[in-house]
């Protein structure tokens, strides 16, 4: 029998924030180091739960690479299968926001990029129960993308769980939105758990209409959706039943990371079901799960940070 936990791959860099106010990246002068990558954010989500989360991607034999794996490390997270590239330099992402909304972006792709099959201990990866596919660089180029295709479809062979999010940036992908879409639907028709914001819903589905868009990733292969709709909750369907679960209200400060505190707080219920392959069944079940998670994900938006602002089971159980 397989054990409770959830291994998470994609990527782990550095995102650095410029502080300075209404400046572009050449203009500013003053940087906010933060440990980023959406999946490593989820793997933190899990096991800041108290669940089992490990995390499996590539970072440089530097500096950055060893403050974003002592990060997860002092998270509990285990990173027997964080891979340290010698050659690479870590991925860097820099960021500033001009007070008109325009973001300033540069990226500085490293050693995520070069992940392979053969970064991968797949002895490892067999024994998790869910493996959680989360990464906004993964499906860019190859090999990464090829890996993590591949790892998906094996996956499904073994009979593990998997649950994607596709994590869109519109900063990465301009120019290739067609074939972003068409990566995503070949991630979506293996997946048990999909996890789509409003605006990923659209542009996967070409369609407005959340519950259309929603019958199409079904269509696609999709067991179970969960569409996050802000403050407005999330949209969730297991293709039979749908149903817009509320969120709580919170004085919002800070919303990086909510959606990826969401989908760890979903994950980490789903990995402790007992019949996990056939929860997508038990639409009462789903409505716990999602209603949890939502509220982890609000907690998320009342504090700076992405890993940082991530709650406790105890901090929840005293804000609720």
């Amino acid at each position: 029998m397989r054990s409770h936990s959830v291994v998470c791959i994609g990527e782990l860099l550095i995102d650095f924030f410029c502080t300075d106010v209404d400046v572009d990246l050449m203009e500013g002068r003053h940087f906010l180091k933060s440990a980023g990558g959406a999946p490593a954010n989820v793997s933190a989500a899990i096991a800041k739960l108290g669940g089992q989360a490990a995390f499996s991607g590539k970072v440089g034999k530097d500096p950055f690479g060893y403050f974003l794996k002592q990060t997860l490390d002092a998270v509990h997270v285990d990173t027997s299968m964080l891979v340290m590239d010698e050659k690479a330099p870590t991925t860097l992402a820099f960021v500033s926001l001009k007070q008109n909304g325009e973001r300033d972006f540069v990226f500085n792709r490293g050693a995520d990029a070069l992940f392979t099959l053969e970064d991968i201990d797949q002895e490892k990866l067999n024994e998790a129960k869910i493996l959680h596919f989360g990464s906004a660089t993964a499906l860019l180029s190859d090999p990464f993308c090829s890996a993590y295709l591949r790892l998906m479809s094996i996956a499904k062979d073994n009979g593990q769980f998997i649950s994607f999010d596709p994590n869109y940036r519109e900063d990465l992908w301009k120019g290739r939105v067609s074939e972003f879409v068409s990566i995503a639907k070949k991630a979506i028709a293996v997946s048990d758990f999909v996890k789509v914001s409003d605006e990923e819903l659209e542009i996967i589905s070409g369609v407005k209409d959340h519950e259309k868009g929603v019958a199409i990733l079904h269509e696609i292969g999709a067991k179970m959706v969960a569409v996050t709709l802000g403050k407005s909750g999330t949209l969730l369907s297991n293709g039979k039943d749908h149903e817009i679960i509320p969120s709580i209200p919170v004085t919002s400060i800070d919303s990086t990371g909510a959606g990826d505190a969401f989908a760890g707080a979903a994950l980490y219920q789903l990995a402790n079901s007992d019949h996990i392959q056939s929860v997508d069944a038990d639409f009462a079940k789903l409505r716990e799960i999602v209603s949890f998670a939502n509220k982890v994900g609000a907690l998320v938006c009342t504090k700076i940070g992405a890993i940082d602002a991530l709650p406790s089971m105890e901090e929840i159980e005293v804000s609720l």
